[in-house]
């Protein structure tokens, strides 16, 4: 791709090491007849050895640069099971595109631009599209945030959401090395599996502001964070966990975070 001209506000970093790529593409260990999801297809360096991995299955990919057609599409030309959309995923209704697949698992599978790596998890969140597993490298920092256990400081917002709706799982690292260009920092490599026990929500946009709104000043109590909710509700929640309204968020697991949404909607 030598004649390529790499777009920094697109994030492109291409990862070259074949044998990553092909490790990514197995870690979500796709089942016969299903929709893998990929965003930033890029040269298809991720795209071809899914293609090849999962013949019985379809591959839709959202590519936002008009620039990689031709090169995209000559590496593609011989897998019918791969679809592109030259759309910006953050913009593209997904639902409706995914409607027009026949499938029975959908996963998602990319190496992501990282500038958009937390808006593409919302999405898919938002959705309510239901994703047997998600495969993303990401960069290292960020996949610490969403792996870290409570009281940790990587322990964040983010973190709670991602507990609530999956198993989070880090997968492994991938050198800077790897790519080309060269980033300036590691990637790692993470997996979430859905949560087929979660908790009931009585409202899931209420549970998401809560859970915001309890990050909103990390050193501050949630005496402080929450005093436009209704504290009292809050401390009986908290009290049945041990916890009083002098806590701070990030001592927190997920399920309580549930309980108090719960106990407020």
């Amino acid at each position: 791709m030598s004649e390529f001209k790499f777009k920094k506000k697109y994030g492109q970093n291409f990862l070259q090491n074949k044998n990553i790529v092909k490790k990514i593409a197995l870690t979500a260990t796709v089942s016969p007849n299903s929709l893998i999801i990929e965003v930033g297809p890029g040269s298809g360096n991720l795209t071809v050895p899914m293609a090849e991995l999962y013949k019985d299955s379809n591959i839709l990919a959202y590519e936002v640069d008009n620039s990689l057609e031709y090169i995209l599409f000559d590496k593609i030309k011989d897998y019918n099971n791969v679809h592109v959309l030259f759309n910006d995923f953050l913009k593209a209704d997904i639902v409706s595109d995914v409607r027009k697949y026949s499938y029975s698992n959908l996963y998602f599978i990319s190496n992501v631009p990282y500038y958009i790596t937390t808006p593409i998890l919302f999405k898919l969140i938002d959705s309510d599209l239901v994703f047997e597993k998600i495969v993303m490298m990401v960069q290292k920092e960020v996949g610490d945030r969403f792996c870290s256990g409570v009281s940790k400081k990587e322990y964040s917002a983010l973190t709670v959401i991602l507990n609530y709706y999956f198993n989070v799982k880090k997968e492994f690292i991938v050198d800077r090395n790897q790519f080309y260009p060269r980033p300036n920092v590691d990637s790692v490599v993470v997996s979430f599996t859905n949560r087929k026990d979660k908790e009931k929500l009585i409202d899931k946009d209420f549970f998401l502001k809560l859970v915001h709104d309890s990050f909103q000043y990390k050193r501050k109590t949630l005496r402080n964070n929450l005093k436009k909710y209704d504290l009292d509700k809050v401390s009986l929640v908290l009290k049945k966990y041990g916890y009083d309204l002098n806590v701070r968020a990030e001592a927190l697991s997920y399920k309580v975070f549930v309980d108090i949404s719960n106990a407020l909607s």
